[in-house]
């Protein structure tokens, strides 16, 4: 077996290996936040451990695993991104499922959370979404963070440096998207809906995204524009846009991380990436 490819197997090994605790923990209570977030919080950390470990087997040096920060661009698309392709699935399922849409019970927990329920509007729109647009996404990085420097940090350059971009792409958003099964299948990491729909969605998403966050890792050359994404699809999809959406007719079919609405977005998004893939520097690629 060639180097390049005993990194990758040895790394892929080991970021299961490490997950099975906190996988066992969740599967245990049936619920991704057990131990109060921390069982979620220690999962996303598992890639970076596996990548350091991997680093120091093979003698690699972790500095060549994207740290330095590149043209603030990539770090802007990183965190506007996800709004771009969220906002149309949302908004298009607000409009099209009456009763989908649900801003009161939103605006009534934010303005209880900061006791001021007789200001909902004031509360929400002047104090949590701005709060949770800025020191919300910092505090989300410091989970994605840890997934990130494994996934795009460690594995992403060498799956494209072995197979390419396309199929690099390709194949780390399938371990990426199969490493999340526990959560999905024995825990509560779903919308309710069908689960092999969910799974399904869920799949296909994180496939695209995948090409995304590889697109601007070998084209930044830094792992922070992917961490930035990363965070903010988590935030502003899972803890607003989905909030603000009720369970009504089939509205958790298009939206959610497990709906086919983002799907559609998110694969529009890499495909139009996936098309200037020529753009990327030829070291990162194929040989």
């Amino acid at each position: 077996m060639k180097p390049l490819a005993r990194q990758i197997l040895t790394f892929v090994c080991l970021v299961f290996l490490f997950s099975m605790v906190p996988y066992l923990l969740m599967i245990h209570a049936h619920h991704v936040m057990a131990g109060n977030g921390l069982a979620v919080r220690l999962i996303m950390w598992c890639p970076t451990a596996a990548a350091f470990a991997t680093c120091a087997l093979f003698r690699i040096d972790s500095r060549t695993l994207g740290w330095s920060w590149r043209p603030i661009r990539y770090e802007a698309i990183g965190y506007f991104l996800p709004l771009a392709y969220a906002i149309p699935v949302y908004v298009v399922t607000w409009i099209a499922m009456p009763g989908s849409f649900a801003l009161r019970a939103f605006e009534e927990k934010a303005a209880a959370s900061l006791s001021m329920s007789s200001s909902p509007h004031l509360a929400t729109f002047a104090l949590m979404i701005p709060m949770l647009a800025t020191l919300g996404v910092i505090g989300s990085l410091a989970n994605a963070l840890g997934e990130e420097i494994g996934w795009r940090g460690f594995l992403l350059p060498r799956l494209t440096r072995q197979f390419g971009f396309t199929l690099g792409c390709t194949v780390s958003g399938l371990i990426w998207a199969v490493w999340h099964y526990p959560g999905l299948l024995w825990a509560d990491y779903n919308a309710g809906t069908n689960p092999v729909y969910a799974l399904t969605c869920f799949t296909l998403m994180v496939t695209a995204d995948a090409f995304i966050l590889g697109w601007l890792r070998l084209k930044s050359g830094s792992l922070w524009p992917c961490a930035l994404l990363h965070a903010s699809h988590n935030l502003f999809i899972q803890a607003i846009f989905d909030e603000m959406t009720a369970p009504a007719g089939r509205a958790l079919y298009f939206t959610t991380e497990f709906g086919c609405g983002l799907v559609l977005t998110v694969g529009a998004a890499a495909a139009y990436l996936w098309t200037r893939r020529g753009e990327l520097p030829h070291s990162a690629l194929l040989k």
